[in-house]
């Protein structure tokens, strides 16, 4: 490939607090726990990283606050190569914070303050549509307010520019949204919700997939955890299975997924190419604590895969 893939994320940037506990506190208990680590995180961060690892050219737009977090997120994002000129920072607001407890079989229980990134508005989307436009696809969540999302989106419409849209956190979306959106990426949970109205609604993934396409979304990949991936394609509905890995933590492994997702995609590689990449990236995302930490770079996904194909796992569909 003669140029890098452009990628542009419009997202969240947060700061992860993260502990190490035996389990999840119940409700009104108090445990003690372990290892406590301070690590950049946010899900368009965790994206915008993930994709400049595997070899992206990636620009960030979102918001952070004027204080000592939001000056460590920036630089980080810096460090990783990443364009932050439309990175915003607010004055007397804070960045936003997550709260992650980590058990003993990696996963984890988040709660998010939002901060700075409820402030970002249809504006800040605005400033950066000359980055929007020039980009080879747009990759968008939702920890952001949703007019932000779907002007960004818009945007990218009037330019042509592919739109990978992550529903996450769980949200219900409007059949508007999803007509302009070319691949959707919920996990059952987030799929559930867009087409139930609850995220513990009674539908099969068949079910979540076929509904979405009949919407107006042009594909959609939907992540099983450990039970892997199913994605639409020309009619059919494909599935993969998982690697089987040791997990440490689950933190940030759908942001690797669609972070590989996007690059592959951006790069030219084919739907199914480009989840079985993504599947790969994101495997390798739970065999380390955190999620920024733990983003593989493009050399260990190829040695991974050239690892599982001399004598590793298949793929199935």
């Amino acid at each position: 490939m003669a140029q890098p893939a452009r990628i542009v994320v419009v997202g969240s940037l947060n700061m992860d607090l993260v502990v190490v506990a035996p389990r999840i506190a119940l409700e009104g208990e108090t445990i003690l726990g372990g290892q406590f680590s301070t690590m950049p995180g946010g899900k368009g961060a965790n994206q915008a990283v993930a994709a400049s690892r595997l070899g992206a050219k990636v620009h960030m737009v979102g918001c952070v606050g004027d204080d000592g977090f939001g000056q460590e997120l920036l630089a980080h994002l810096n460090q990783e190569n990443i364009d932050t000129e439309y990175v915003s920072t607010l004055a007397g607001i804070s960045s936003g914070v997550a709260m992650i407890t980590v058990n003993e079989s990696g996963e984890n229980s988040i709660v998010v303050s939002s901060g700075a990134n409820a402030r970002m508005t249809p504006d800040h989307v605005r400033r950066a549509e000359s980055v929007i436009c020039s980009s080879d696809l747009l990759l968008i969540q939702l920890e952001i307010p949703m007019e932000t999302v779907e002007e960004a989106v818009s945007i990218a419409n009037r330019h042509q520019v592919p739109v990978i849209l992550n529903p996450a956190p769980a949200n219900q979306l409007s059949e508007a949204l999803l007509k302009q959106v070319d691949i959707l990426t919920p996990n059952e949970t987030e799929g559930k919700l867009i087409i139930t109205g609850q995220a513990d609604g009674d539908a099969s993934v068949e079910e979540i997939i076929s509904t979405l396409i009949n919407k107006g979304v042009k594909r959609v990949v939907m992540t099983l955890g450990g039970d892997g991936a199913a994605y639409s394609e020309k009619g059919t509905i494909q599935h993969l299975k998982a690697h089987q890995m040791e997990v440490v933590d689950t933190t940030g492994a759908g942001d690797s997924f669609n972070a590989g997702l996007g690059v592959y995609l951006a790069e030219g590689g084919s739907l199914e190419e480009a989840v079985q990449f993504a599947q790969k990236a994101a495997a390798l995302s739970v065999a380390k604590l955190g999620a920024q930490p733990a983003m593989p770079s493009r050399i260990e996904v190829e040695h991974f895969h050239n690892k599982r194909s001399n004598g590793g796992e298949v793929y199935e569909s």
